[in-house]
């Protein structure tokens, strides 16, 4: 049996989770990728290298994500969320939402690793290249699984 998740059971699985699949899309090119989150009230936190997925995010701020959970055929959950980044530039304008940013994703010990991380080298820099940014949700819809039992 599939049924539509309400809007708390899809802000509850959010709130439970720290990773999804971010989709966006350039020029009718979709690129999807996972990210680390972090959650609090209508947005969702993540921090990142430069690279393609930012890249993306500053041509179309529109994107899309996905938060799920899989046990089996009969047993799942499904969470899509429409979003609408914005980043947290390092200035006093966006210095307390950095914080906020900083405070919920250090809540997991090794938060920093998944968007710190590049396959390739980088080059020395003086200055911290990370980006903060933020998704404001916009939608949020879900679905779940569930085998009917006698």
């Amino acid at each position: 049996m599939i049924r539509e998740m309400t809007h708390n059971q899809c802000t509850a699985m959010i709130a439970e989770n720290r990773v999804a699949r971010l989709a966006c899309a350039e020029n009718g090119n979709p690129y999807v990728v996972p990210i680390s989150y972090a959650h609090s009230g209508n947005r969702l936190y993540a921090f990142s290298m430069p690279g393609k997925k930012l890249a993306i995010l500053h041509a179309n701020p529109r994107a899309c994500l996905l938060i799920e959970s899989f046990e089996s055929k009969q047993h799942w959950k499904s969470v899509v969320i429409d979003v609408a980044f914005r980043e947290l530039p390092d200035t006093n304008e966006f210095h307390e939402e950095r914080l906020k940013a900083w405070s919920l994703l250090a809540e997991d010990f090794d938060w920093w690793e998944p968007g710190a991380l590049k396959p390739q080298p980088q080059s020395t820099v003086t200055a911290s290249p990370h980006v903060f940014f933020e998704f404001e949700i916009v939608e949020i819809s879900g679905r779940e699984a569930s085998a009917e039992t006698g």
